[in-house]
C-alpha cells in the first residue's frame, strides 16, 4: 500500500438544493454578509438545479489525473478535499491518515498567488492536519502554475476554438477579453512579497492574459474583473466585465470573445457571471460573443499536474514562460516567501 499520495484540494459547492445556503454559509463565515445577499446569490444556484458544476469536473480532473500517474508508472493515490463542501478536506485528510498515507502532495485549483488563491490553502492544510491530530499526514502544496506552458497553449487554442465559432463576419474584428475573479485591491496590494512589489495576483493574472493572447495570435487585448462581493464601500479591481462590454459597445465594437484566464473549470462564477450575465449584456448591446473554454477538461491539464508531481517528487526543472514570479514547491523549495500575502 502507498504511503505517498496526491490531494486534489478544491472550493467546493453545493450538489442539491438543500445544500446551498449551507455551502454560501461557510464561505461567509466571519465575514458579516447579510443573509438577505446569501438569499440573492442562492437563486444563482437554483438557476442550475442548486447544483454547481465544480465538484463534478473536479472528480473529472482527478480521473484524468489517475490515468496520467498510471501512464507514467507512478503509484500515487489521489484524494479530493474541499475548503466550504463536502468532501471536507478535514475528513479527506483524516481518511488519508486511516489508509496510511504518510506524506502528500497537494494541487489546488488555483493557478495564483494571494490570499484568496495561495495563502489560503495553506490555512486549509493546516487546519486539517491540525484536524485529523497525532499521526496527520505531512502535505506539501505544489507550486503556483498561472503560467505553465501547457496552461497556456489550452487557453491560446480554446480562444482560437472560440473565435472560429463566430460568425465569419465577425471574427476579424473580434474584440479578445480575459476575465479573472476580482479581489479587494487593498489585498491585491498585499499579494506577494513587499520585496517584489506586491500585487501578484492582478500582476500574475496579466501575465496569463498576454501569454494567452501571444498563443493566440492576438496583438491587443484587454483585462478586466467579474464576480465580486462584499460592500460597495470596499473598492475592487476594475472594471467590471459588464461594464467594460458597454464601454466597448459604445466604442463600436462588434464582437466579443471573452477567455476565463483566472478560473480552471466551468465552475458556477463562469457559467453564471458569463454565460449567463455577459452573453446576455453583449445581446443585449447587439454584441457577438464567444466564450472560450477554460482547461480543466482539455487532457493537457492532467499532464501539467503530473509534471507538477515530478517537479516536487524528483526535482524535474520547472517549466515557465512568465516573467512573474510564481512560489511554492517547484521553485525554491519553500511555500512561502517572507512577508507574502500578508504572512
Amino acid at each position: 500500500m502507498p504511503t505517498e499520495a496526491l490531494l486534489v484540494l478544491s472550493f467546493g459547492g453545493p450538489e442539491r438544493p438543500e445544500d446551498v445556503m449551507p455551502f454560501l454559509e461557510n464561505v461567509t463565515r466571519g465575514r458579516g454578509i447579510p443573509r438577505a445577499r446569501l438569499e440573492a446569490v442562492a437563486q444563482h444556484y437554483y438557476h442550475f438545479d442548486g447544483v454547481s458544476p465544480i465538484n463534478a469536473l473536479n472528480r473529472a480532473i482527478i480521473a484524468d489525473v489517475e490515468r496520467e500517474l498510471a501512464t507514467a508508472a507512478i503509484e500515487l493515490p489521489v484524494y479530493f478535499g474541499n475548503r466550504n463542501w463536502h468532501p471536507m478536506a478535514e475528513d479527506t485528510v483524516a481518511q488519508m491518515k486511516s489508509d496510511g498515507i504518510d506524506s502528500a502532495l497537494v494541487f489546488a485549483t488555483s493557478a495564483w498567488g494571494g490570499y484568496s488563491g495561495c495563502r489560503q490553502y495553506h490555512e486549509d492544510i493546516a487546519r486539517a492536519r491540525a484536524a485529523a491530530g497525532d499521526g496527520a499526514p505531512t502535505l506539501t502544496r505544489l507550486r503556483q502554475y498561472y503560467d505553465h506552458p501547457l496552461m497556456i497553449e489550452t487557453f491560446g487554442d480554446a480562444i482560437r476554438a472560440a473565435v472560429a465559432s463566430l460568425p465569419e463576419s465577425d471574427r476579424a474584428g473580434a474584440r479578445l477579453v480575459f476575465t479573472a475573479h476580482s479581489v479587494p485591491i487593498g489585498a491585491d496590494e498585499t499579494s506577494g512579497p513587499p520585496a517584489d512589489g506586491g500585487r501578484l495576483y492582478s500582476r500574475q493574472v496579466a501575465e496569463a492574459a498576454r501569454l494567452s493572447a501571444e498563443r493566440a495570435g492576438f496583438a491587443e487585448h484587454d483585462l478586466v474583473w467579474q464576480s465580486r462581493s462584499g460592500p460597495p464601500s470596499v473598492p475592487w479591481l476594475e472594471p467590471d466585465i459588464c461594464d467594460h462590454l458597454d464601454a466597448l459597445s459604445a466604442d463600436g465594437v462588434g464582437a466579443v470573445v471573452i477567455c476565463p484566464v483566472g478560473f480552471v473549470s466551468d465552475h458556477l462564477e463562469v457559467v453564471w457571471d458569463l454565460d449567463n450575465e455577459a452573453s446576455a449584456k453583449a445581446a443585449e448591446l447587439g454584441m457577438s460573443f464567444a466564450r472560450a473554454a477554460t482547461p480543466g477538461t482539455d487532457p493537457r491539464f492532467a499532464r501539467m499536474v503530473v509534471e507538477l508531481v515530478n517537479e516536487a517528487r524528483a526535482g524535474v526543472p520547472a517549466r515557465r514562460l512568465g516573467a512573474v514570479p510564481a512560489y511554492g514547491v517547484g521553485t525554491d523549495g519553500t511555500a512561502c516567501r517572507p512577508g507574502c500575502c500578508g504572512s
